[in-house]
């Protein structure tokens, strides 16, 4: 069991990340920590965890949880048994079996005879033959890094376990297997993730937001539904509340039209009855006084109402907002781009693929590149590209504009601010104001446009270089993605779905997200082995 009561946490300059926050997850409860970018789920994961500590509140446990973070590059300087924390266990195993039967050694091991058997068995079935304990985390890929931790539930046999975007950098085979665990496990589960196909093994969501949690008893499929049902209610308010603006501002018109219509027929009448200048005035100034007090009360009434309504605008979606608007591609559809013949690369002798590739890509296709990490993606991609050419075979390419968007967004330069690198992209000779329009469109408001774009996050760097091309007008002729869903949110995955869905040139995706690759259109792949 873990909970968590009324925890509020704020960034060390005192910023409130989020406050009373109440949480309570039961013995093999398997929840899904969801939010969009910078709502903390990260960190409320750490607090979990016990790496961080809230202002105020309380964190409970009744055992203390596993935790496979996000980011592991702050391991690099250590061993993979260090990273585990079992070094100091093993060495007082090996210490003990060369006869060196001390006290510290024994309550180091902790009666645990097994561990390096269970090491040996967890490390084979998350795939990691040839990994030793004693390799340098450095040394490993970022996959492999993440297997090594979720290698340690099976050697530590928690009963609490904690994920932090648990499939980043896992190929197909390893991502299956955590699928199954998931599937199985009676550990009790809080995992924080934007895989939709995990999400959905999870039966209950948990919604982290400027409320607080929100908590919907089912699994990713089912709080969708819930959202779209919450979404069209909200819409519905949206265009009830315009409505009833409309219709105010209607009633003040019409209701100062009659008064101003009233008082210039007293004033006419005043002025043939002949009544002195004082009683004139006194008449006057009754009159401005009722007009100004009905034009307070319309006011106030037309200001409330648009007040709510700009409430309630701010919780619409902001995928609704940001449209491309591309031109269609210069290429006619069925257009051959790209002819690979027996096409193979290799660094020395040995080739990348065992089978060489033989392929084509024509204009308006969608098209996947699959294979598991280290199966020459990358590499593929830079042949497609005329950046490297290869070693056996042929790949010929056709004239055509590309963009190649990997997941650090590495066409936004870092050093740019986040105007600058907009109008890097006015190739239509766009005004200040129609950039900064845009801008705000892909909420980039006044106080980004001066933000240098490297201090930017995941999901940032993808609207900015979304709203660069909807600046840009022209198509290209072909978007390459790599692993585009990695490292972003919900929120900034559905903006992303949405722009590549309108876009009617060529695509290529290398991606393990299945759902994005369903929802893109995607229709055929080029699988390396």
């Amino acid at each position: 069991m873990l909970f968590l009561q009324g925890v509020t946490y704020a960034h060390p300059n005192r910023d409130v990340l989020f406050s009373d926050i109440q949480l309570t997850v039961n013995k093999h409860d398997k929840i899904a920590l969801i939010g969009n970018n910078g709502a903390g789920k990260s960190t409320l994961l750490g607090i979990l965890a016990g790496k961080f500590k809230p202002v105020s509140g309380t964190v409970g446990a009744d055992a203390q949880p596993y935790y496979v973070p996000q980011l592991l590059g702050q391991y690099n300087g250590q061993t993979v048994a260090e990273a585990l924390g079992i070094h100091d266990k093993l060495l007082a195993l090996r210490e003990i079996l060369d006869g060196h039967l001390t006290d510290m050694n024994l309550e180091l091991l902790d009666d645990d005879w097994g561990i390096e058997e269970r090491c040996q068995e967890a490390f084979a079935h998350w795939q990691l033959g040839g990994i030793s304990l004693s390799q340098p985390m450095a040394t490993l890929s970022g996959g492999q890094k993440t297997k090594v931790f979720l290698a340690g539930i099976m050697i530590h046999q928690p009963g609490n376990v904690l994920l932090d975007e648990p499939s980043n950098h896992l190929d197909a085979p390893a991502r299956s297997i955590l699928y199954e665990y998931i599937r199985s496990t009676t550990d009790t589960l809080v995992v924080v993730s934007h895989d939709r196909t995990l999400l959905n093994l999870l039966n209950t969501v948990c919604e982290l937001g400027k409320r607080g949690i929100t908590v919907y008893g089912g699994n990713y499929d089912f709080y969708a539904e819930q959202k779209a049902i919450e979404q069209e209610a909200l819409s519905s308010d949206v265009k009830a509340k315009e409505k009833a603006l409309r219709k105010a501002k209607e009633v003040e018109r019409e209701a100062m039209e009659r008064q101003q219509k009233l008082d210039a027929r007293g004033k006419k009448k005043q002025e043939k009855a002949g009544l002195p200048t004082i009683v004139q005035n006194a008449f006057r100034n009754n009159a401005e006084k009722s007009t100004a007090r009905m034009k307070g009360i319309h006011a106030e009434k037309v200001g409330g109402i648009a007040q709510e309504l700009s409430h309630l605008r701010s919780e619409l979606p902001s995928v609704d907002k940001m449209k491309i608007d591309f031109d269609n591609s210069s290429l006619h559809k069925g257009k051959i781009l790209v002819t690979a013949t027996h096409a193979n690369f290799g660094f020395g002798e040995q080739p990348i693929w065992a089978k060489p590739l033989d392929f084509q890509i024509t204009s308006g296709e969608r098209i996947a590149i699959k294979g598991a990490n280290g199966s020459g993606k990358t590499t593929l991609i830079r042949l497609i590209l005329g950046e490297l050419q290869p070693t056996n075979g042929t790949i010929e390419c056709a004239e055509f504009k590309s963009i190649y968007i990997d997941q650090d967004y590495s066409l936004i330069d870092n050093a740019l601010t986040v105007y600058e690198q907009a109008r890097q992209f006015n190739t239509g000779a766009l005004q200040e104001h129609d950039i900064k329009i845009r801008l705000n469109r892909f909420l980039f408001t006044r106080e980004y446009w001066g933000k240098r774009c490297g201090s930017l996050s995941g999901g940032e760097k993808m609207r900015l270089m979304l709203c660069s091309l909807a600046i840009a007008t022209q198509a290209p002729d072909l978007i390459i993605l790599d692993e585009p869903t990695n490292n972003l949110d919900i929120q900034n995955i559905g903006i992303l779905t949405a722009a590549i869905s309108e876009y009617r040139g060529t695509l290529l995706v290398v991606s393990h997200d299945a759902h994005f690759l369903r929802e893109t259109n995607v229709e055929r792949e080029i699988l390396l082995v």
